[in-house]
């Protein structure tokens, strides 16, 4: 922030958004200045009509004191210096509406999160240990909005990206909302598992090639993503440590989930397949874990050295709930995958007996990782509970699916009747949360604290 003050003369404080011209390099270009409005004109305004361009997507600066870390009720009183829109606090509840094609200039990649969480529900409904009439039928039900969701979704990012064309390339690109692009992978990966659970019948010999063509595109699309993208941030972006989320991670998420879809898959394949889908699943796995435990080392280095995110990002830290979960989940459900008669070296060491109870080790080892992570989400949520709605709020939803699936497949390998238990009352927990942020999601889409400018994943915030 330093270029900024001297460029105003040399004052300590910095410059007020009414006073001066933003400068280059912190906000977007062609930002208008917010004009005055006499406090008559502000009480009688209402609703204007505003055109949505560039104009309309402002940035918070990344160097600035992120104003949501204040633990205060009324931060707005507190500080003056907060992002503007038309002359307006963006997080003034008196602010312009704007209308539907205006606020699809932000409706952002993390929309995504959404069917991930939704169709993660439909999968740990069948997955429920205690099966009782009906809960089957419920998951299909979950499984259909989830396909209703995703159309939706999908529909909307197309119209935004018709109507603005250069938010495609700028959405990827975008140093924040670029880390959510993957996030419509891990939708696919979800959808791709609820439907082979839900829409394929046991033993149709005649859609295992449908199967097999899904898994291995899937493992190939997002392998591509896995080294484009963070070859490209590597390139072009130059990141601090002190500003890291675990959205960093999301790049390589969906090459892990191959994995999991293989724990799924592999057992109603062939066997020469089913082995060959589990080796592959095995080294998406590898990878998606290894990087994980790098951006680990970072985040560890992050928090100790600048502390937690501020208040609205810190759900997002479940995030790191996820990887070491879902590995659990795929190493077991793999080695359940292998053909019985599965002899590594043919000589009767490393046969699938071998196999399983080294991945049952595994997963228990993994398991405990998540919980640490999960511990940590939970301190630092309480501590600092989040004001304003964000679509990150999700992350408390699709990674503790998978930690509670991991869960019930650890139950069930060691045949625990604790352990299931145990996963029946975090199945619990997660509807609760699925439905407490859908509420909070759908009432942000409704009084505009979301699709606003300023208000979502398209401007830098830490």
């Amino acid at each position: 922030m330093e270029g900024a003050r001297k460029s105003f003369g040399g004052y300590e404080q910095r410059p007020s958004f009414m006073e001066s011209q933003a400068p280059q390099g912190l906000f977007e270009t062609n930002l208008p200045r917010p004009n005055s409005f006499s406090n008559n004109f502000n009480n009688n305004f209402q609703n204007p009509q505003i055109e949505s361009n560039d104009s309309t997507r402002v940035s918070t600066p990344s160097n600035e004191r992120d104003l949501e870390k204040y633990e205060d009720e009324d931060p707005i009183k507190k500080d003056p210096h907060r992002v503007t829109y038309q002359g307006y606090d963006i997080y003034d509840p008196n602010r312009p509406k704007l209308g539907l094609k205006q606020r699809l200039h932000h409706f952002t990649w993390a929309w995504w999160t959404l069917i991930m969480s939704t169709g993660g529900l439909s999968l740990l409904i069948f997955a429920q240990p205690y099966q009782f009439p009906g809960l089957r039928q419920i998951g299909l039900v979950v499984y259909v909005i989830t396909l209703i969701l995703f159309a939706l979704t999908a529909s909307a990012l197309v119209a935004r990206f018709f109507m603005y064309p250069g938010d495609l390339k700028a959405s990827i690109c975008h140093e924040r909302e670029g880390f959510f692009f993957p996030t419509f992978f891990l939708s696919i990966a979800t959808l791709i598992t609820s439907t082979y659970r839900y829409a394929i019948p046991e033993n149709d010999e005649t859609l295992q090639w449908a199967i097999q063509v899904a898994f291995w595109s899937y493992l190939a699309v997002t392998l591509i993503v896995a080294v484009g993208q963070y070859s490209y941030v590597f390139r072009r972006h130059n990141l601090e440590v002190k500003t890291m989320m675990p959205t960093w991670i999301l790049p390589i998420f969906p090459i892990m989930l191959t994995g999991t879809i293989a724990s799924v898959v592999a057992d109603t394949q062939p066997e020469f397949m089913s082995v060959a889908i589990v080796y592959g699943g095995l080294a998406c796995q590898g990878l998606g874990i290894s990087v994980s435990f790098l951006m680990y080392a970072h985040m560890v280095g992050r928090l100790m050295s600048f502390g937690l995110p501020s208040r609205e990002h810190r759900a997002g830290l479940f995030m790191n709930v996820g990887p070491p979960a879902f590995t659990c989940l795929a190493f077991i459900g793999m080695s359940n995958g292998l053909p019985d008669n599965f002899d590594f070296d043919s000589n009767g060491v490393m046969d699938v007996h071998f196999v399983r109870q080294m991945a049952v080790l595994g997963g228990i080892y993994l398991w405990g990782l998540s919980l640490w992570w999960w511990g940590v989400a939970v301190v630092a949520v309480i501590h600092s509970r989040p004001k304003y709605f964000h679509l990150g709020w999700w992350a408390s939803v699709f990674p503790n699916t998978g930690f509670t699936l991991a869960t019930i497949t650890l139950g069930n390998a060691i045949n625990s009747k604790i352990v299931l238990d145990f996963a029946v009352f975090m199945s619990v927990c997660i509807l609760l949360t699925y439905f407490f942020v859908l509420y909070h999601h759908i009432r942000a889409v409704i009084v505009q604290d979301i699709m606003y400018p300023g208000r979502d994943e398209d401007v830098v915030d830490h």
